[in-house]
C-alpha cells in the first residue's frame, strides 16, 4: 500500500505496527484496510484484534466497518489466540479433488469440523492435520487450520479446504464476494405453497438462547433461494436450496421463518410432527467456484448420504401405498 508507514518490532511477539491514511484510501472500511495492509494476517485474526481493542483509530477503538479519514494513524498489534493442542486423528472423509493448493470433501453428517467447546478430538481438522501437516499453518491455524467455510455438526456433503495461505486468502475473498455457488438438498416439513421463492432476512444471534440464530433487523443480510424437487403424502418436501450468503445455520433459520423447519433439526423444528429423524437432513449437494491459483472453473457434486436417502426412499413408498388406495 502506498504512502503508508509500517513497521514492525523485531520480535514477533511484539509485533506493533503503525499506519498513517493516505488521501487515496479516505472512506475505506477499517477492516478492508488492514486486509491489504496486513497481507500476512488472516482476515479472521485481523478482525479480532479490531473486536477486543488490539488495533485503534488516532487511539481510539472502533468498529470493523468504521470508515478512515486521510491522516488517520492506525496502530496496534494482532490478536494471537490461545494454542490448542490440535492431534492429527484419522477421520473417515471421502476427497473427491486435491492439489498443492486445496481439497474438495465431502464430509459425513456428525462430524464437527474443527475443535471446540466440547469437541476438542475427533473433528474435521484433526482428520485434515493427519490427511496433510501443511494445513496447520494455514489461515486461523490455533483454531481451524485451512478452513474456508463450514458445515453443522449434523448437516453432510462438500466442502472446499485451503492448503496454502494464499488460496486460502482468495477462497475467503470469494465466499464473502459470493461467486462461490453452494446448492443443497432439504427435507422440509409441510407442503410448501410456492414451488420455487426467495427469502431475504438478516439474520444474527438470537437475543435470548445464544447458541441460536434468529431473525434480526440488525442481523447480517441473508439470501435464500429455493425449489421444490418433490413432494410425499405424509406432509414432507424435498427442497434445493441456493444460498447467496453463508451465514450461521442461514438455511435452517430461514426455512424455520416461513413454517416449513427442516426435518430432524431439533432446535429449530420446534419439535414438529412425530416423526423421528436420526438427524437434520440438509445436504450440501453441489459446490462451484474458480480456482484460486489456476483459474480454472471447478464444480464437484456430492451423492446423498446413505441416511438421507433411506428415508426418502421409505417417504416415496408410503406415497405410492397411498396413492394406490386411493385407486
Amino acid at each position: 500500500m502506498s504512502h503508508c508507514q509500517y513497521s514492525f518490532a523485531s520480535s514477533p511477539s511484539e509485533n506493533y505496527f503503525t499506519f498513517y491514511v493516505p488521501a487515496e484510501q479516505a472512506g475505506c472500511r477499517l477492516d478492508h484496510f488492514l486486509v491489504r495492509a496486513v497481507p500476512e494476517a488472516s482476515r479472521s485474526i485481523l478482525t479480532e484484534s479490531v473486536r477486543v481493542g488490539l488495533i485503534k483509530v488516532d487511539s481510539l477503538e472502533r468498529k470493523s466497518s468504521y470508515c478512515l479519514k486521510a491522516g488517520e494513524c492506525v496502530a496496534g498489534s494482532l490478536f494471537v489466540a490461545p494454542a490448542m493442542d490440535l492431534l492429527p486423528e484419522k477421520i473417515p472423509f471421502e476427497i473427491l479433488f486435491e492439489d498443492s493448493y486445496l481439497l474438495v470433501l465431502s464430509k459425513p453428517p456428525g462430524l464437527v469440523v474443527h475443535p471446540g467447546s466440547g469437541n476438542q478430538t475427533g473433528t474435521l481438522v484433526n482428520g485434515l492435520l493427519y490427511h496433510c501437516q501443511a494445513i496447520a499453518g494455514v489461515g486461523d491455524a490455533a483454531v481451524r487450520p485451512g478452513i474456508v467455510h463450514r458445515l453443522d455438526k449434523d448437516t453432510s456433503g462438500l466442502m472446499v479446504v485451503a492448503k496454502e495461505e494464499g488460496a486460502h486468502r482468495k477462497l475467503v475473498d470469494a465466499f464473502k464476494a459470493r461467486t462461490v455457488d453452494k446448492q443443497y438438498l432439504a427435507l422440509l416439513h409441510g407442503i410448501l405453497e410456492q414451488k420455487t421463492g426467495r427469502i431475504v432476512a438478516a439474520i444474527g444471534r438470537h437475543p435470548v438462547h445464544r447458541q441460536k440464530m434468529a431473525i434480526r433487523e440488525d442481523g447480517r443480510y441473508a439470501a435464500t433461494n429455493w425449489q421444490v424437487l418433490q413432494e410425499f403424502s405424509s406432509g414432507f418436501s424435498l427442497v434445493r436450496l441456493q444460498i447467496e450468503t453463508g451465514r450461521t445455520h442461514q438455511i435452517r433459520v430461514h426455512m424455520a421463518s416461513i413454517g416449513h423447519p427442516v426435518a430432524g433439526d431439533n432446535v429449530y423444528s420446534g419439535g414438529r410432527g412425530k416423526r423421528k429423524f436420526p438427524r437434520q437432513l440438509l445436504h450440501a449437494a453441489q459446490l462451484s467456484f474458480t480456482h484460486p491459483v489456476t483459474g480454472e472453473s471447478l464444480a464437484f457434486s456430492a451423492p446423498l448420504w446413505p441416511d438421507f436417502s433411506l428415508i426418502l426412499d421409505q417417504l416415496a413408498d408410503e406415497t405410492k401405498q397411498v396413492g394406490r388406495e386411493r385407486l
